[in-house]
């Protein structure tokens, strides 16, 4: 831009510089190791349509999210698995909805917030420690962290919403970019 541009430093400008970063990072999402958008997107036609998930449903989120502790959802009963989603779908407010699911054996707030992506990518992003140390990196939060409660879902979700609103993406894409840039720009392993 030239110096003499009004717009060079205006909220225009930060838009501009936001809805880059997140279209060069989205760009970059296929060669991370993270939750597959088309698999998502399945899930959520499912949870749609159905009202509810299965267990096995909800064993194959935990599954794409974290396979390590997938195993857990098993411990699950079908009918708590069914109830607990339909119940969710009904529930006002991040956190009471995050912190409903993981009231789910194998589901913490970075899981949780698979399902709530699945079912309404234009309000919920998929997070965990990478988004978080991206929205970090950008400036919207203060220092790293490593584990997730639902208070830290609701925190996440407002400047991806920010961004999502500044951009005119999906929540979840705006996820999906923190996550990328995190995996492109980090140095040393994640832990």
């Amino acid at each position: 831009m030239e110096a003499d541009d009004p717009d060079a430093d205006g909220p225009d400008a930060n838009a501009r510089d936001l809805d880059a970063f997140v279209a060069e990072n989205l760009d970059r999402y296929a060669e991370t190791q993270g939750v597959l958008p088309e698999r998502l997107e399945e899930f959520g036609e499912a949870y749609r349509s159905q009202g509810h998930l299965t267990r096995d449903q909800l064993y194959e989120i935990a599954y794409e999210s974290s396979t390590r502790s997938a195993y857990h959802v098993e411990k699950n009963p079908e009918s708590r698995c069914r109830e607990v989603t339909r119940n969710a779908r009904a529930v006002d407010g991040d956190f009471s909805t995050v912190h409903l699911l993981t009231g789910l054996a194998g589901f913490k707030a970075p899981t949780a917030s698979c399902v709530l992506a699945a079912l309404d990518g234009d309000r919920h992003a998929v997070v965990d420690t990478r988004v978080w140390a991206s929205l970090e990196r950008l400036g919207y939060l203060d220092g790293r962290k490593e584990s997730f409660d639902a208070a830290d879902y609701v925190t996440m979700i407002e400047p991806i919403r920010q961004i999502a609103d500044e951009t005119e993406h999906r929540a979840v894409d705006v996820g999906y970019a923190l996550f990328a840039h995190d995996a492109h720009v980090r140095e040393g392993t994640l832990h």
